[in-house]
């Protein structure tokens, strides 16, 4: 079933459940990434979307930098206020764990998204909606060793976020040959000449695994292009971006790999507007990936992308 239909399935349900009876409830998101992030702006996007179908008032808040003492802190704060709901993601369950567990006590209805999904449970949540990072990783890696990769290298621009880090291990796992992390920051230009550096360090590399499409993605694309190696070296990513999915459709790429973040973010928050109306809540965990998209799918998506919401 098309990504179109679904959302519109369900924006259409929640607008049905909705009428002049409903409350308007107070939801707070709290994320680890940034909404000017080009993936956290579709997140962003969908918290948005689900605020307007639903009538809820919603905050969206994230540290300026990947900082999980501000994180707590902010989920403190949140705790504090009382919402009738809160939505997190959980990069790191130990340093963010107590503060969910306080929300959890405080009789404040918890849903995890993004990352998180082995521990959501275990800190009270009633639910996650993401992708299982590991799998993931772990189909990926198949995938890029079936396409004939032998040795690669993980670009990792956020090394100790636990869902990252299950990318990697998970595209280790099925890719089966050689491969070594590259930690880098969120640096796109740092990114490139890492990458760079490592496939002219290693001319045996011919796989690279970027975590995230703008940030990562794009710019081993640029790497490769810049060594000549467009063809020998395949590239895949996880998430989208409209200038990635480009260079999929082109044969410059391998794949992108899809958790709908769009989804990540409008569905906890209809959840939870649908809990504190009507009591209403699923009764497990929302999958929204992986889908892999190649190249004869890539230009369906290009646009949605460029749009925010792929």
């Amino acid at each position: 079933m098309k990504f179109s239909r679904i959302l519109g399935g369900v924006a259409t349900a929640a607008m049905m459940a909705y009428g002049t009876s409903a409350m308007a409830s107070d939801i707070i998101v709290v994320a680890h990434g940034q909404a000017n992030d080009p993936f956290w702006s579709v997140v962003k996007n969908g918290v948005d979307m689900a605020a307007k179908h639903t009538g809820a008032h919603v905050e969206f808040r994230s540290p300026e930098t990947f900082d999980m003492v501000a994180m707590s802190q902010m989920i403190d704060a949140a705790v504090n206020q009382e919402p009738d709901g809160l939505v997190v993601s959980i990069p790191d369950a130990d340093a963010l764990g107590p503060s969910i567990k306080r929300a959890v006590e405080a009789g404040i209805p918890v849903i995890s998204m993004n990352s998180g999904s082995d521990v959501s449970k275990e800190l009270g949540a009633l639910l996650h909606v993401g992708q299982d990072e590991y799998t993931a990783g772990e189909i990926a890696g198949a995938k890029l060793a079936e396409m004939g990769g032998k040795k690669g290298i993980c670009v990792n621009q956020e090394v100790g976020n636990v869902s990252l880090d299950q990318r990697c291990e998970g595209f280790a796992k099925g890719f089966g040959g050689p491969v070594s992390v590259l930690p880098t920051t969120n640096d796109p230009t740092e990114i490139e000449a890492k990458v760079r550096a490592a496939l002219d360090s290693d001319p045996d590399v011919d796989t690279v695994m970027a975590l995230g499409a703008s940030t990562a993605g794009e710019p081993s694309v640029a790497a490769v292009k810049a060594l000549g190696r467009t063809g020998d070296v395949k590239v895949a990513s996880f998430d989208l971006s409209a200038s990635f999915l480009e260079s999929v459709g082109a044969g410059d790429a391998a794949f992108a790999i899809d958790q709908q973040q769009f989804l990540q973010g409008y569905l906890p928050v209809v959840f939870l507007a649908l809990n504190a109306d009507y009591g209403l809540m699923p009764g497990g965990n929302v999958p929204s990936g992986p889908n892999l998209i190649t190249a004869d799918k890539a230009g369906q998506v290009v646009e949605l992308s460029a749009k925010g919401i792929r």
